[in-house]
């Protein structure tokens, strides 16, 4: 089956952006690749964040999904905690400074820079859950 390699994530800063999310992952720096700041994840993804163009058209926010240990959610709020950044429960933003534990595990959601949002959790959804929602 085949597997994602990397998707671009448009951004104003590119590493100003790849930075806050290696910053709250505790990842390696980004590096330079081309016009990119590539964040290598741990399953071989890349995130290549690219700088928005002037002139050209908009960029919309999008949705990036996380799928972190236990250990690795604690550090991660932790780190969201310590930035006294905003962050939801739900992808609509309606639970502010909540948690959710959806099928028994753990998520939020935090906004980067550009205003992308980036889900953290502990368990994949169910098929049960993604129905009810």
């Amino acid at each position: 089956m085949p597997s994602l390699d990397h998707t671009i994530v448009h951004s104003k800063d590119r590493f100003a952006s790849a930075r806050f999310l290696a910053d709250l992952m505790d990842a390696p720096e980004p590096k330079a690749f081309g016009p990119f700041a590539a964040l290598k994840l741990d399953n071989g993804v890349t995130l290549d964040f690219a700088e928005h163009v002037a002139g050209g058209r908009e960029f919309v926010a999008t949705h990036y999904a996380f799928l972190v240990t236990e250990e690795e959610f604690d550090g991660i709020f932790s780190r969201i905690q310590q930035r006294d950044l905003p962050y939801w429960a739900d992808p609509r933003h309606s639970k502010p400074q909540q948690i959710n534990h959806h099928d028994g595990g753990r998520g939020l959601y935090v906004d980067d820079p550009d205003g992308h949002s980036m889900e953290f959790l502990t368990r994949t959804y169910s098929e049960e859950l993604l129905s009810s929602l």
